[in-house]
């Protein structure tokens, strides 16, 4: 009888283990999908990792130029910017700022003219894409060229445009959108029902073994 009892209270702790086992994995899985949820929720990106005008995102600001665009109605101002990364290439961008926070942007824009000899620190800046229409993408081929430095000056035309400037400028104007998620909701459930079973199942394991034990002891009596 010990040994009959032995091999079921073995095949039930493999059967345990390999359960445990399974849900460690699923649990992993869906961590690691709530993260990426949360953060594609929660958190901006870098300007140079958007691929869809629904991600908040945002630009490193190191120059700025004054704005060469303006749209009265929503008092909006476009500008030149230029985002320096760690390994000195420049990019240039386009932004849209509220004109009544202009003296957000004065220090960096009076730098960008040497009105100014003291270096202000980069500005990150925050919003959503906006695609550049047509009329606003003529505009800019034809003042960027006040702005880019002569020694980093690249021929900017319409054909090149999207290459060198991108198809949309970054709206500073839009305030962040909260969302509710139905793709994250449903994981988060998910995760805290496995993480439920994987307790569940080893408390689970506990008791079959002390209820194993005791039906043990009593059989050796018996006999």
């Amino acid at each position: 009888m010990k040994k009959v009892n032995k091999e079921k209270t073995e095949k039930q702790l493999t059967i345990k283990l390999c359960l445990c086992i399974v849900y460690l994995i699923v649990i992993t899985i869906l961590f690691v999908c709530s993260y990426k949820l949360f953060q594609a929720k929660y958190y901006a990106r870098p300007w140079g990792e958007v691929e869809s005008v629904d991600e908040y995102s945002y630009i490193k600001v190191s120059r700025m130029s004054e704005k060469f665009a303006y749209y009265e109605k929503e008092n909006i101002g476009i500008h030149f910017v230029i985002e320096k990364e760690e390994t000195g290439v420049w990019h240039t961008y386009l932004i849209a700022i509220d004109e009544n926070d202009y003296h957000k942007y004065k220090e960096i824009i009076d730098y960008t003219y040497e009105r100014t000899k003291e270096e202000p620190k980069p500005l990150k800046v925050y919003g959503y894409p906006e695609i550049i229409k047509t009329d606003l993408k003529n505009l800019a081929i034809k003042n960027i060229v006040n702005f880019v430095p002569s020694e980093n000056e690249i021929t900017i035309t319409e054909d090149n445009f999207e290459t060198y400037i991108t198809n949309s400028y970054l709206d500073t104007t839009k305030e962040k959108k909260d969302y509710f998620s139905i793709i994250l909701f449903i994981t988060l459930i998910l995760l805290f029902v496995m993480i439920a079973l994987f307790i569940f199942t080893i408390f689970d394991k506990d008791k079959l073994l002390k209820k194993r034990k005791r039906k043990t002891k009593k059989q050796d009596n018996k006999d």
